[in-house]
């Protein structure tokens, strides 16, 4: 007779029937993750999840049915899993198993990893600042442009020199508070931020678009990101052309020029500073040695210092 667990070894939508173990899903992790399951089930009572406790119960915790009913997917995959066996968990799958065995975030996180994929990232209010980043960002003021965004791109708080160079972008509604959406539809932006050459600004385009296509794969394709793809594919033919490359990469940001009105030409290096803890990161702009940046930058903040408009290069 033909064990029910045969038919789970047929393909089943949502997930890879050809999965393997690699460097990222090794057996160790698939015998982890079903350890992990049946541990987080067992530890479960059903009355936490509205349930009744029932007479006929043999072991503590919940019973494989009814995870794999509140995760919508059959008993039988479920089974395959907490057994090592079977193919590769999709994402959505492993969500609704989060969801199911009410997995707190670093569980999840640890989840996801032991099923080999890339841990979502938790969304933040609106108004949220990463207090490690803004420390830092208080701490620079003094000689140091920077700002923190989210990994979108969105600019959340900058500091008085970031403001006194490019102006308030944080209070701007919609995609204008965006620097990838400015830089690909805001002739003035990137005439700002001017590029030494027309290789460097190419490079400079590709990053935003190779961090946004990497930003939206790991926030699970979520409306925000996908609309901002979507109205950007529209909005400008030079980011739907990169778009369709598929590059992946971390952001980074070439050396830049900036002219201010005041002070005159600043060249500057861009570091990157991502949160563990969130979606944000801080970019900071640092003179570039072997030039005056540095002294133009402490005219800006004396300006500042005293009450001057330096807003706006």
């Amino acid at each position: 007779m033909t064990h029910p667990l045969d038919a789970a070894r047929d393909p089943i939508p949502g997930t890879d029937p050809d999965w393997r173990p690699t460097p990222g899903t090794r057996t160790a992790d698939r015998i982890q993750l079903g350890d992990f399951l049946r541990r987080r089930r067992t530890a479960l009572r059903p009355e936490d999840l509205g349930l009744a406790p029932g007479t006929r119960r043999r072991t503590p915790g919940l019973r494989r049915d009814e995870v794999a009913a509140m995760a919508n997917m059959s008993t039988a995959y479920y089974e395959i899993l907490e057994q090592a066996r079977g193919p590769q968990p999709s994402a959505s799958m492993l969500a609704g198993i989060a969801t199911a065995l009410r997995l707190t975030p670093d569980e999840r996180h640890h989840l996801y990893l032991l099923a080999g994929h890339a841990p979502p990232t938790p969304a933040e209010p609106a108004d949220y600042v990463d207090p490690g980043l803004a420390y830092t960002l208080d701490a620079v003021a003094a000689t140091t442009p920077a700002f923190i965004s989210d990994d979108l791109s969105n600019v959340v708080v900058q500091n008085p020199l970031n403001l006194a160079l490019f102006g308030s972008f944080a209070d701007r509604p919609g995609h204008e508070k965006n620097l990838t959406w400015q830089w690909f539809t805001s002739a003035r932006w990137r005439s700002v931020l001017r590029s030494p050459s027309p290789q460097e600004e190419e490079a400079t385009s590709l990053s935003y678009v190779a961090d946004l296509r990497a930003t939206v794969t790991q926030r699970g394709h979520d409306p925000a990101a996908a609309t901002l793809v979507s109205d950007l594919r529209e909005a400008s033919t030079e980011f739907a052309e990169m778009w369709d490359r598929h590059r992946v990469s971390t952001l980074h940001c070439p050396t830049k020029t900036v002219f201010h009105r005041h002070v005159g030409h600043l060249d500057l290096d861009c570091v990157v500073l991502a949160s563990p803890l969130s979606r944000q990161r801080l970019l900071m702009l640092q003179p570039v040695p072997g030039t005056d940046t540095s002294d133009r930058l402490r005219r800006l903040q004396l300006l500042i210092s005293d009450g001057q408009s330096a807003a706006t290069p």
